[in-house]
């Protein structure tokens, strides 16, 4: 799509944009809470590689919004998760529609259906490693990206596959 003239709209700009990518950083009653503003294919890259800085045995939950399909499970190693992180890149980054949260009781880390990426912690030390990854502090909440509907995403059997393999594998299974 050519945009002669006129700006495209916020989520076309959110979900190609490409230059600095920012996050906010706020306290949020008892815990901070960090929102990266990036391109979809980074937002998955930054949830693999801030996942280094978790615990060695996290909880994982996983829910394919499209399918209505969700799996969780407890104390699962990290380099796996890591893994399957690194698997899982291509196919959500292209097709969207997947929550992915990797968390303990101090951390946690969000990848949205929408490919927005959150950080929630107990302590301020997310700020540091954000910033240690490139990543610029804002004081201005980037603009909202996409809103899609589950009904709006179209069929994605890569992805369906790739999900119950990753499952599997991890040995997630329905709550």
């Amino acid at each position: 799509m050519i945009f002669r003239g006129r700006q495209p709209a916020p989520s076309v700009w959110r979900r190609f944009r490409s230059g600095a990518d920012d996050f906010t950083f706020a306290r949020v009653g008892e815990h901070y809470e960090a929102r990266v503003a990036t391109n979809a294919e980074r937002a998955v890259d930054l949830l693999h590689a801030l996942a280094e800085h978790l615990s060695p045995a996290v909880d994982v939950a996983l829910e394919d919004v499209r399918g209505g399909r969700t799996w969780v499970g407890d104390d699962v190693a990290l380099p796996d998760v890591r893994e399957a992180i690194a698997r899982l890149k291509v196919p959500l980054s292209v097709y969207g529609g997947v929550e992915m949260a990797v968390y303990t009781s101090e951390d946690q880390l969000t990848l949205t259906p929408d490919l927005e990426l959150y950080v929630y912690a107990r302590t301020d030390r997310w700020l540091y490693i954000l910033q240690g990854k490139g990543l610029v502090e804002t004081l201005t909440p980037p603009p909202d990206g996409w809103r899609l509907r589950p009904e709006e995403l179209g069929p994605a059997p890569e992805l369906d596959d790739a999900l119950a393999a990753t499952a599997e594998r991890l040995g997630l299974a329905p709550p």
